[in-house]
């Protein structure tokens, strides 16, 4: 069972999957039981996320709903064997949101990550000395010690990007550029660190300039994940006042899909965005 008897984002994607296929298939949930020789009330907790499935009962199911793709077997498959694997960021989970939690099992399961910032520099691209500025910032008042624990695990988040682990396209408004939130010298770090992750080959750094008018300021923070080979996008995160939320619906999917499409062709180009950054970067050492 998923910690807690929470849902968690694995097992709601194997679920989901699973439910899918069996309407796809024409099934219901009682007949579904009977493949597996389980309840009903199983088969619905296996298909809500509660509950993860075993591998022998994905197969049964699959091959039930006549589902043979080797790469979807595989992938559903390897759901069911992971879901309850602890991840290194449960070690910090006392110190975290469980929305949280979800957005950090996502990343660290995706093949593709897309993000939108027009406030912050992403989580997966700064550096210890931003991310302690713009944590202690917030308005919500939090311990020292909490500060410590939440840059470390951001550090701990951008190793699935330096290490290659998945491609990683972000594209930020230009005041998250151009407008220090933190000090000078810290900004200046973070920009030059923004240049460096830039020429990772797995990483994407585009700067949507103000001259394309109302649509940064429209278009609230957001991040889309996809699993496959393919950059299909699966998931979507949304951060707002009280945390993160996770979206899975298809139409959902389609907007925030078509959301990004937009936002990344009225951004400037990777080279005409680190020439931005460097003309920042020059303006606030003639300014110090």
């Amino acid at each position: 069972m998923p910690a807690g008897g929470r849902p968690t984002v694995r097992s709601r994607r194997l679920g989901a999957a699973l439910r899918q296929y069996r309407q796809a298939a024409k099934l219901d949930q009682p007949q579904a039981a009977e493949i597996i020789a389980a309840s009903q009330a199983r088969v619905s907790r296996l298909e809500s996320g509660h509950v993860t499935a075993r591998v022998i009962e994905v197969r049964l199911l699959l091959d039930a709903y006549g589902v043979d793709d080797p790469a979807v077997r595989a992938k559903l498959e390897e759901l069911a064997k992971h879901s309850k694997n602890r991840g290194w960021w449960l070690e910090h989970a006392a110190h975290l949101r469980p929305d949280y939690l979800d957005h950090i099992a996502l990343e660290d399961d995706a093949t593709y990550i897309r993000e939108w910032q027009p406030v912050l520099v992403p989580g997966l691209l700064q550096t210890p000395a931003y991310a302690e500025a713009v944590t202690t910032g917030s308005p919500n008042y939090i311990a020292p010690e909490r500060v410590a624990e939440l840059v470390k695990v951001r550090e701990g988040r951008q190793s699935k990007i330096e290490e290659g682990g998945a491609s990683y396209t972000a594209i930020l408004w230009e005041p998250v550029v151009a407008s220090p939130l933190a000090s000078s010298g810290i900004h200046l770090e973070q920009l030059g660190a923004l240049l460096e992750a830039g020429k990772r080959k797995n990483v994407t750094v585009q700067v949507l300039p103000l001259s394309t008018g109302f649509l940064g300021a429209v278009t609230s923070a957001f991040s889309t994940f996809s699993f496959d080979a393919e950059p299909t996008v699966e998931a979507v995160t949304l951060e707002n006042l009280r945390g993160t939320s996770v979206l899975e619906g298809p139409e959902d999917l389609t907007a925030y899909t078509n959301m990004y499409d937009q936002l990344r062709s009225s951004a400037l180009a990777p080279d005409a965005s680190a020439q931005l950054i460097r003309g920042v970067m020059r303006s606030l050492k003639e300014d110090a």
